[in-house]
């Protein structure tokens, strides 16, 4: 957008576009292979804790032998787009632009497929950088209905995961996610409003308000992701596309009476289509 120009000096050009000086010049810097390093053990014992906050992650490091400041820590945290789950004294918005609904699942039964979806994303670690991964899930059978990779945190991945579970799936009864910002962006809520879905969101510090894609995170991870090393994006797709099709087709679940998601969420969309 700014170019050499003889009339127009970059100075000039940046003004006109109210663009700091600073953030034109500035270029982009790896991470080094340290900070790496202490953000994948960050986000294994954030699985963990996950109701540390940055004081205690900084703590944690120091009795790891590790010294990091709260300060660091709490950079780190939001790197990795992590927050404590620890209830806070006062709720806060995630984004004061975006408007946050109230959690509609407490004391509802759910017995059946489509009737509550839930998304979440997380951290992917790599040799040498990091991405982030949102799943979108059908709550009463743990099936993951779609994903996407990204090396932002901005909505437009979980917007093309929606679409996908939409066009695939149908639509569900009731959406439930949690306060973050990609989750409350206006193009995100324009989706389900105009698909007729109910929106929830959880309360602020109520982890178990989404727990089994926390467990899914955990399982991923565990079973995949902290197993080996990957070189980039590219290569955590093609083994996550793998990973994702035998999660939903063979890995079955105590919780589901040792069925597999496919099998449980197949089984009363047949029954739902006969009757």
């Amino acid at each position: 957008m700014i170019e050499s120009n003889e009339k127009l000096s970059q100075t000039r050009q940046c003004q006109l576009l109210s663009l700091a000086r600073s953030t034109f010049y500035y270029q982009p810097q790896s991470l080094d292979n340290e900070k790496l390093v202490l953000l994948r053990k960050l986000d294994e014992q954030y699985l963990k804790t996950p109701q540390y906050g940055a004081r205690s992650y900084a703590t944690w490091f120091v009795r790891q032998g590790i010294s990091i400041g709260r300060k660091r820590t709490a950079n780190m945290m939001k790197i990795l787009g992590i927050v404590s789950t620890a209830p806070k004294p006062k709720t806060s918005n995630p984004d004061k632009r975006h408007k946050n609904y109230p959690y509609l699942l407490k004391g509802v039964v759910i017995n059946r497929s489509n009737q509550v979806w839930t998304a979440d994303i997380t951290y992917v670690p790599m040799e040498k950088g990091f991405g982030y991964l949102v799943a979108i899930m059908d709550w009463n059978s743990r099936k993951v209905l779609s994903w996407r990779l990204s090396n932002t945190l901005d909505a437009d991945f979980c917007i093309q995961a929606l679409e996908a579970a939409i066009q695939d799936y149908g639509c569900p009864e009731i959406f439930n996610t949690d306060q973050g910002a990609q989750f409350t962006a206006e193009a995100w809520i324009c989706i389900l409003k105009n698909h007729g879905i109910q929106i929830s969101m959880d309360g602020k510090g109520r982890y178990h308000d989404n727990i089994f894609i926390e467990r899914l995170w955990r399982t991923v991870k565990y079973e995949l992701l902290y197993t080996r090393a990957f070189s980039n994006l590219k290569e955590v797709r093609q083994n996550l596309t793998q990973w994702f099709d035998w999660y939903n087709q063979e890995r079955f679940h105590q919780n589901l009476d040792n069925q597999t998601p496919n099998e449980v969420y197949w089984q009363y969309t047949t029954i739902h289509q006969a009757a």
